[in-house]
Parts: structure tokens; sequence; C-alpha cells
């Protein structure tokens, strides 16, 4: 069984170089690099949407969990950096996300916490960025 797939359409509005109106699933969006890349910085860039895709995932993920568990999870915070290289990184290339979760909940049990950072880890998009996905490239 497949889930129903998404469709993004992002078209140039000349507002700069860079500048897309993106349209998602009934939202939309201004998407643009930063002035210091050519864009005028009116939207976020596309590793900022990247990024804030994994931290959303997470904190969905682990809220997810929570409540199957009926734990007292009272907010989740998550806290998402990406660069190219870095000192955990195998080459100056590599891209490396780093995630921190701030779990709030004065109940929850070490135990409990300990959990909850195990599944952040197994959010769907962290797992389509660890795997291997199919990127099909065609002309309209």
């Amino acid at each position: 069984m497949t889930d129903a797939p998404t469709t993004a359409r992002l078209v140039e509005n000349g507002r700069s170089p860079f500048a897309v109106d993106i349209s998602v699933s009934g939202h939309t969006l201004l998407g643009d690099e930063p002035a210091e890349m050519g864009g005028a910085d009116l939207g976020p860039a596309p590793y900022d949407l990247l990024a804030s895709a994994l931290g959303e995932c997470t904190a969905m993920t682990v809220r997810w969990y929570a409540r199957q568990q009926n734990w007292p999870l009272e907010k989740v915070e998550v806290t998402l950096t990406h660069q190219k290289g870095g000192p955990n990184s195998s080459s100056s290339r590599q891209d490396v996300f780093t995630k921190t979760i701030l779990l709030s909940g004065d109940a929850l049990t070490a135990d409990q916490r300990a959990k909850l950072i195990e599944i952040a880890a197994k959010c769907p998009v962290q797992r389509t960025l660890e795997g291997t996905p199919l990127i099909l490239t065609a002309a309209e």
C-alpha cells in the first residue's frame, strides 16, 4: 500500500531573481534566497525549509508517541541546525543536521524522556533523508 502523493507547485514570481511562490496541500508560501546569495530574502531558502520539515516532523512524531502512551508531555521544542561539513562530518560537503530536543513535563520519568528522544530519531522525514530516495526529473 502506498501513501497518497504530495504535490508541490513552485512558480517564479519575479519579486527577486530567485523568489518563488510555493503551493502545497492548500497552503501558500514564499521562498527565496538570502541577499548574500543574490535573492531578496523574501522567504525561507530551500535548506531553511528542509531543516524546518525535519524539525516539524520530529516534534510531531514525539507528540504522537507521547499521546499514544498517554505520557505527561506538556510541550516539545526542536531546535535544528544544518550545515555543510563540520567536526562530526566525514567530508566538507556532507550535510550535517543537529537536532536539539527540549521535552517539557515535570511528571515525565527519565525512562520516558529517553524513549521520546529515541523516537525523535525515527520520524518519517529523518528516515527519508537517511534512506535512498529516488528523484525523477522530467520536462513537461
